[in-house]
């Protein structure tokens, strides 16, 4: 069954992140997160676990992306490159705007700063919604997995320009 689809939000902007917007990402990636930790019965991953500090040192090492709509951050995603790989980190959503493209206009802001590289990124198993996105957007399964706690992750790859 495909999840609904709800209507696009118009008035979203995609912006670097600043080191100042740290408390509310922490924040929205503990919110959207949660319904993965309820869905495979582990509150112990990362993304809830982490703090302020490990983010905000984060800032200094990959590219923050926020989705503003008004005053309010409603996503955001963050990236790393290393050579010709750019690992994809911690795509999230506030739980009410889930569904209506933010997800895929921060990944396409990712693509595009990055062009011509090897995005890859991990994804629990069982989450289809996810899985779907990543799909779309021209991501492979590999077949490789690792545990995180009660959570099998899969990675999911796409190679731009080659």
């Amino acid at each position: 069954m495909e999840p609904e689809r709800k209507e696009a939000v118009v008035d979203i902007s995609i912006e670097r992140a600043a080191v100042e917007d740290a408390p509310e990402i922490l924040a929205l990636q503990k919110a959207a997160f949660r319904s993965e930790a309820e869905f495979y019965g582990d509150f112990s991953i990362e993304p809830l676990a982490q703090t302020r500090e490990s983010l905000v040192k984060q800032f200094s090492t990959h590219v923050i992306w926020k989705a503003v709509h008004g005053n309010r951050i409603v996503g955001s995603v963050r990236a790393r490159c290393e050579g010709d790989v750019v690992s994809v980190e911690k795509l999230v959503v506030a739980p009410e705007f889930q569904g209506r493209g933010i997800g895929t206009l921060l990944m396409r802001a990712v693509e595009s700063e990055f062009g011509d590289k090897t995005f890859v990124l991990w994804t629990g198993s069982r989450s289809k919604r996810n899985i779907g996105l990543y799909t779309k957007l021209g991501y492979a399964t590999t077949g490789e997995t690792r545990k995180q706690g009660n959570v099998t992750l899969i990675r999911l790859i796409k190679s731009r320009g080659r």
